[in-house]
Parts: C-alpha cells; structure tokens; sequence
C-alpha cells in the first residue's frame, strides 16, 4: 500500500482496514498516517494547529519534541550557518570543481548547468527579475559577482543560460580546455571525493523576496569548521558518530562493491561519479547536521521514557522525528537543485532518481524552510488523520503469501508495481538508511537488515540495469529478474487476491505502464488467477507539473480495473471477440474523449476497457484454434485507438487518405507532443500505421538516439536536409521558407508540391498546431496558418477535383 492514500481512504468510508507493504519504509509512513494519529490523536475542534494542539495529545507532543530537538541541535551546531543582521540565511549554491586538466593552466573548474539564480516572469511572460552569478579569473582563482536586477549590470555577450558543463562534458573558463564525460567520470571517481566552492549565497530578505551575496570570509570559514567539527566526531568514535553516517553502498546489479565502469542502475546514475556510498550523496555539514539531528532524536525518545511516557507512544512520537529527519534528508543533500524560477531550494526525489547534479542548492536546516517547514507538514498530516476513530490493521507481507484466510475480504485494492518502471526498494534505501538510525531500534523486526528487502520485490530490474547489453548483464548476473519472474510474482499475487477475495467481492487493480510488455504481464498474470475484469476506467493520477512530465511521454492517469470472482466461459473465437471489442471499445472511446482524455492515456485506457470483453473467456482462439495471446489483443486494440483518434484529430474522413508516415506523425504529436521515448513505444506505434521505423529513422523526420526516439519538429531540422514530398516534409519546408520570410520560395513549394490548395493540408498543420500549444512548432503553425487565405488566393490547385494520396 506504499505511502498509505488507499488504505487511509478506506478508514475514511468506515470500512475496517487492512494495509500490507514488504518495504520498512512504507510501513514506517503508514504508521504515521493510518495507525498512530486514530490511536494516540484525537479530532482537533479547528483546524488550525496552534489551537487544536490543546485537543489532540499526540500533536502536542510531536510539536514540542519536534521543537526540542531543534533547540538542541541550533545550540550545538547553529553556529555554521551564520546570517545576516537583518536577513536570515536560506542556503548555499554550492558548484563541485575540478583542476583544469591543461597543465598549463591549473584553474578549478566551478562545474555549474547555468549560472542564475532568478529567473522570473510576471503575469504577461516579461521577466521582471533576472540574477546571476557570473565569473571572473582572480589570478588562478574563479570567483563570482552578482549581476542584473537590483546588482550590477550583466557584461555584454555574458550568457546566463550557458555554463561550464553540458551533457557530461566540461569546459574550463580560463583556457576553454575541454573535458569530455568518461574523463570527468574518471576524475570524480579517482578523487574519491567532491571539493565544492560556493558562488552564492541565499537570504530570505524579511518580506522583500530573496536576496543574493557572495560567499565572505565568515562564510568559508563556517564551512571549514563544521567539517573539522565532523572530523572530531569521527575521532571520538565513543560517542558513536560513526554508527550514525550511512557508509552503507548504494545498490548496484551485482549487489557488491561498485567497480568503475561495472554495472548501475538507471535510476542511480551518480555510482558513475564515484558516489558509491549513501554517505557520498552529503556534503560534510549537512552529514554534521544530520548526525545531529539523529542524536538528538535518540535522546528525545529516552528523555519521553524518563518522564514515564508510555513506551508505545513514546515510540509513536518518536517515529514522527524520524519521519522529520527524512523528510530533511530530501532537502539537506548535495543532488539538490535550486529552482531559479521560483527562487527556491527544491528536493532530491523530484524525480524518482538519483541523479548528478552538478552544482547544488545546500539548505540551512533552522532556516523556516529547513526543520521547522517539515515539522509544519508532519502536524498538518496528524492534525488531518486524527479525525478517522479507528485505526487500520498494518503488517509487513507480501503480495504473494497473504496471512489471511480464505474469503475473508470484501473488497482488496491493489496498486501493484508497473513492470521495470522504478526500482523502489534501491531508491528507498536513501531513507531507510537514516530510518535505521533514528528510530530502527524501536522496530528490530523492521530494520534487522543493511537495506529494504529486494529479493521478493516484484519487477523486471533486468530492463533497468546499464553498463552492457541485456544478454550480457543477463549471463553475468543470473540473480537479475526478468519479465518472466515479475509475470510469477504478479500472478502468485493476484491467485492470494482471489483467494483471500469473498465469493462477491471486489478487487480493484491499479496500472498505468505504456509498453507492451508490461501491460503483456499484466494481463496474463490477470487472467492465469481466475479474476475477471468487469469494468476499467482512467482516472487522472499525477500532477502535470511534475518533472518527469516535461521530459518524457509519462501517462497522467492511471486505469482501475475492476476485476470479480465471476465465471467464465470456456472457449471464445476471436473473430467475433474482435468485433464485439471494437463497438465496446469505440463506444467508450467517445465518452473518454469527451471527458478530455487523449494521447497515451487514451491508448491505456483502451487496453483496459477491452479486458471487459476478453476477459470473459478462459481460453480465445482463431480460426486455427492457436490461442490468442496478449501481444495479439494489444496490437489490435492500438489499431482501433490509431483508427479512432485521426478520425476525431482530422474531424473528417480524411485520415483514409493520409499516409503512413503522415500518420504517424499525427498520431506521434498527438500522444507524445514533443517528448522522446522508448524505442518499444514508438516501434509499436509505428506498427499499427504501417510504418517500418527501422527503415525510417534517422532518414527524416524520426530521429533515434541509443533507445529513444523523437520525432523532429521544422526547427529541429535543415532547410536543405529535407527532401521527400512527403506531406509533413512539406509542411516543415513551407513553414520554415515562411519563417525566413520567403514567401515566394514558399508559395513556389506548395505549387510544385500541389498540395497548397488541399484541405488535408490545412486540416492537418491545424491538428498539429492544437496538441501542444506552448510548443515553438504550434506558434510556428499559428503563424503560418494565419496566412491561409493569402497562400490559396496566389495557388491555382491543378489537382482540383482529383484524390490524391498525400
């Protein structure tokens, strides 16, 4: 049950509740969610903390420990985050350095993406604060002046936007010497550590905004005492600072000691840079700040058992702190960037990796944004949760060997894992690690091991592994699960849901993967367990703001499938499946579209909604009683979606006289925008319009790089580059002559290209044009289109009433 929404909305409706995870960590936050605040809380009269701490004992007690804890770690170290008179310190913007390989040169390289620190617009799109740092050689020293608003002006040709590292390659400043990515790689991991110098300075300034300033002499010399200050913890090992910094490794394929250039996670790019320890992902005062913090909520639980607090409760409590220091674990580490736009300091897990940063937003912990804003959303999670009167039952099990009798439940909701999509048990450890320490002694059963439990994990890790192809990670590391043994997982999990299901219950399955096998998986594990799915809808399940949203083709919904215990019929000709599937399918198509669902979500969905047909057979075959299998029912229900979707996109019959490749092309905008993605995905996009795109890109417009594509919009290509009369290539050629104002090069292609006079034309520059309308391509369209009247009245269409495939 992962972080615990579902089973917490259960408690809400009054159902008695039954919640199961195999992570430490999971089961840690539901705790604090489902179990803790209806067992030790109670409803607060309002909602506002300060005075409903007076109602609710256990958020009282959380505050005051919480607050506690603060004082003392703010005695013992506050003096290495030193502030202004009149301005509180927000945080550092730390660069990692490198000494300029050019012997000759010798300068430390600050290794920075871009170099402001403002960034933001106001309501009309006019930036209205621009800052930035911007370097300058002091002899062989780089250092840093602020610059634009409210600062000294920015020199001329000094571009904000371009600094010193791209892409894993690195430039010096001082000799513009080039280090390409494996010899940066090679750097980081021979130093084995990672110097840092930091270019700015943060200050929340009282209600007048942030305000920036260089690093000062007090201001180096904090850093440098808080790292002598770890040092001598680390000498007096009876006081167990040892213990309490993470040098446990971060998990790699082969589950030992990361070699250079051996396998890695692509989830955990940073092993690359010689990160090979959790330790590694800190910087020495936010490992002192830390160690603090865990100290002190060590001696806040014995404090608690002093005064004679009940040692449940003080475990409750206790375990909220441990919840804080995570949470600033988040917020407190050196892969943290900062958000130029919104001037503030972001967190690790804005993406659900742990990827290199190279220059790092580093937080003031008693800043309001550090201890005291995590503190803020653990009460308001209390404050929130306490008013449910009864708690959830909470153990540790897994999916496939439920400690329940049969038919016991009513009802069981499971969102389980999407295939290869995130190995979470390698990424919680970054939290398991500090769990360990500030509360794993008051949970032994819990935190008995170095990490979470992997071995029972169900997914395909063998898609995510990097460092070779997959048959040789596949021979070197035989312990690596395939998509066979997470189809065994997910299938020995949902026979424990039939099983422990009553005779007329419900279960409801969650899923939202886009690649064919994952959904290939799903649906024979599915069927493999006797369920039968009755219904399936999407529902909207993740914020569009979110980071992996602008950068990849990531669904926003989810598919709930709603699956019985119901009979079915033993033998089913596809044939007629198939046409029964289609009316179904294009049914419930049209009220999805009407509900705004499109793109990929609405492929997914279709996937799900035809199991309402499919799966009421035991067994489906052909004509030549083969079996149809789920890569067949997948390929068929993504030929309906493709037919259905350039029928609503060209609101016309026109899609049957389109071509594949304009199709595609259509369709690609339509699902993807401008995103790449996984080679399956576009392969089997592809398919379904009759395109071969192992024959097609890097020909034209579909462009492959390693394991992705993307398709090229007009300004991603050359003028002179494209050369079919493919109606897209076209469009990108008149569009571009259109944006170098040569308008009768452009009129001259549409004449020659004859299709200037042709309603497809228009209908699809119109289609693409509306998909993503922020993009550079729908403005390019807008513009072009704004024309239309003036391109047709100079065009005499010399194919007027003839059918032309374009």
């Amino acid at each position: 049950m992962g972080g615990g929404a579902i089973p917490l909305e259960a408690l809400r409706l009054g159902c008695e509740t039954y919640s199961s995870d195999i992570n430490p960590v999971a089961i840690l936050i539901q705790k604090c969610i489902i179990e803790f605040p209806q067992k030790f809380g109670r409803s607060p009269k309002t909602p506002r903390i300060a005075t409903a701490e007076v109602d609710n004992p256990l958020l009282k007690d959380v505050k005051k420990w919480s607050d506690w804890v603060f004082d003392r770690a703010f005695e013992e170290i506050g003096q290495f985050y030193p502030s202004n008179t009149d301005q509180i310190l927000v945080g550092y913007i730390n660069a990692r350095t490198i000494s300029c390989p050019n012997p000759r040169c010798g300068v430390e390289i600050p290794l920075m993406q871009n170099y402001w620190l403002a960034r933001k617009d106001d309501k009309k799109g006019n930036q209205k604060k621009k800052i930035a740092v911007c370097p300058y050689l002091d002899g062989k020293a780089i250092k840093f002046n602020i610059v634009g608003t409210g600062y000294g002006q920015m020199p001329d040709g000094f571009d904000p936007s371009k600094g010193t590292v791209s892409q894993g390659t690195a430039v010096c400043i001082a000799c513009e010497a080039v280090v390409d990515p494996k010899t940066l790689k090679d750097i980081f991991w021979q130093k084995k550590s990672w110097d840092k110098q930091i270019v700015a300075i943060t200050y929340d300034g009282q209600g007048h905004g942030k305000t920036y300033a260089p690093p000062n002499v007090r201001d180096l010399m904090a850093f440098q005492s808080a790292s002598k200050r770890l040092d001598e913890l680390l000498a007096l090992k009876s006081k167990g600072a040892v213990s309490l910094i993470p040098s446990e490794m971060i998990s790699t394929p082969s589950n030992n000691e990361y070699i250079q250039g051996s396998y890695y996670w692509k989830y955990t790019v940073v092993v690359l840079y010689g990160m090979t320890r959790w330790k590694d992902l800190f910087n020495p005062r936010q490992i002192l700040s830390m160690v603090t913090f865990t100290e002190k909520i060590q001696q806040a639980y014995k404090a608690m058992i002093g005064l004679g607090y009940n040692e449940n409760y003080a475990a409750a409590v206790t375990t909220y702190l441990g919840i804080l220091l995570d949470r600033l674990a988040d917020k407190n580490s050196n892969l943290v960037t900062y958000d130029v736009d919104r001037e503030n300091i972001q967190n690790v897990f804005g993406r659900q990796a742990l990827q290199m940063v190279w220059h790092y937003a580093e937080l003031n912990p008693f800043a309001n944004n550090g201890w005291k804003n995590m503190q803020e959303w653990v009460l308001r999670v209390i404050e929130h949760c306490s008013g449910i009167d009864h708690a959830a039952h909470i153990g540790q099990n897994s999916a496939t060997s439920l400690p329940y009798q049969d038919e016991y439940f009513d009802a069981v909701f499971t969102d389980p894992p999407y295939y290869d999509n995130i190995p979470y048990s390698v990424l919680s450890d970054f939290f398991y690690v500090w769990m360990k320490r500030t509360v794993g002694y008051l949970y032994p059963e819990l935190f008995s091991s170095p990490f979470t439990p992997k071995s029972d994990e169900a997914i395909s890790d063998l898609t995510l592994a990097r460092g070779s192809d997959k048959d040789t990670i596949a021979k070197t590391l035989p312990n690596m699960k395939t998509k066979d043994d997470f189809k065994e997982a997910l299938s020995d999990s949902f026979a424990e849901i039939w099983r422990v299901l009553k005779h007329d219950g419900v279960a409801v399955i969650v899923y939202a993967h886009k690649s064919t096998e994952g959904w290939e998986t799903l649906i024979d594990s599915i069927l493999k367990s006797g369920l039968v799915v009755t219904a399936a809808w999407p529902l909207h399940t993740e914020m569009k703001s979110r980071m992996a949203a602008h950068e990849s083709a990531a669904l926003s919904s989810s598919i709930y499938m709603i699956a019985r215990k119901s009979s079915r019929q033993k033998l089913g000709f596809y044939r007629d499946i198939k046409k029964g599937m289609s009316t179904h399918v294009a049914g419930k198509l049209d009220q999805l579209w009407k509900q705004g669902i499109s793109g990929a979500d609405l492929f997914i969905s279709a996937i799900g909604i035809s199991m309402e047909v499919f799966a009421k057979y035991e067994k489906v075959i052909d004509d030549n009683d083969n079996p149809i299998t789920a890569l067949q029912l997948l390929d068929d229900v993504r030929k309906i979606v493709t037919d259905y979707a350039l029928n609503q996109v060209l609101h016309s019959d026109f899609e049957s006289t389109v071509s594949h490749m304009t199709r595609f092309y259509i369709l690609w905008r339509w699902a993807y925008k401008h995103a790449k993605v996984p080679f399956d995905y576009a392969l089997k996009l592809a398919q379904s319009v009759g395109v071969d795109i192992e024959q097609e890109y890097n020909r034209g417009f579909i462009h492959k790089e390693k394991d992705t594509i993307k398709v090229l919009s007009p300004t991603e290509r050359k003028l002179n580059d494209i050369g079919s009369d493919e109606l897209i290539d076209v469009l990108h050629r008149s569009v571009l002559l259109w944006k170098e104002n040569k308008k009768q090069a452009m009129l001259d292609e549409l004449k020659k290209s004859e299709l200037g006079g042709s309603d497809i034309f228009y209908k699809v520059a119109q289609a693409v044009s509306g998909f993503d309308p922020a993009s550079d391509e729908s403005r390019l369209l807008d513009g072009f289109l704004s024309g239309r009247d003036g391109i047709l009245s100079r065009i005499v269409d010399t194919n007027k009433g003839q059918s032309t495939l374009i």
